[in-house]
């Protein structure tokens, strides 16, 4: 019998990806889908390396981007181009758990700021955007809401 697909944010399972290359290990989540064929997740990390500069979601003209925090380089399409590759080798998932507050992970409570780096509201990460889109009949969370 095939094994239920669950992708996870990558530090949760203990991955040391952080952009201030720490972890988040959750191992009661682990623990929990223990069943699940486990797929990691990370898209900055094998972009920009670890650790590396902070990414941010700013609106700029309206439309949220992802930019770095001190050189303020646009890394929205190079981002955005890594989660489809990410999603045309993993096409299908029963459930999906993100991290809180990453700028490419977070669901809904992603910090949004202006181009001064001023808080406008929360929402999402760029990859939890795509997927929402994607994995329409995927079960979407994050970790403080995993079950």
């Amino acid at each position: 019998m095939l094994k239920k697909k669950l992708i996870v944010s990558a530090c949760l399972l203990g991955e040391y990806c952080r952009y201030d290359g720490k972890t988040k290990q959750m191992s009661e989540l682990i623990e929990a889908y223990k069943e699940y064929e486990i797929i990691p997740f990370c898209p900055e990390a094998p972009l920009f390396g670890t650790p590396r500069e902070r990414i941010n979601v700013v609106r700029i003209a309206g439309e949220n981007r992802i930019v770095t925090d001190i050189t303020q380089k646009d890394v929205t399409q190079v981002l955005e181009a890594a989660i489809h590759s990410f999603i045309k080798q993993n096409p299908h998932a029963d459930s999906i758990i993100l991290k809180s507050k990453s700028p490419s992970c977070g669901l809904g409570t992603t910090p949004v700021l202006n181009e001064n780096k001023e808080f406008l509201a929360c929402g999402n990460g760029i990859a939890a955007d795509i997927f929402l889109h994607h994995y329409k009949n995927s079960k979407i969370n994050d970790e403080k809401n995993y079950i």
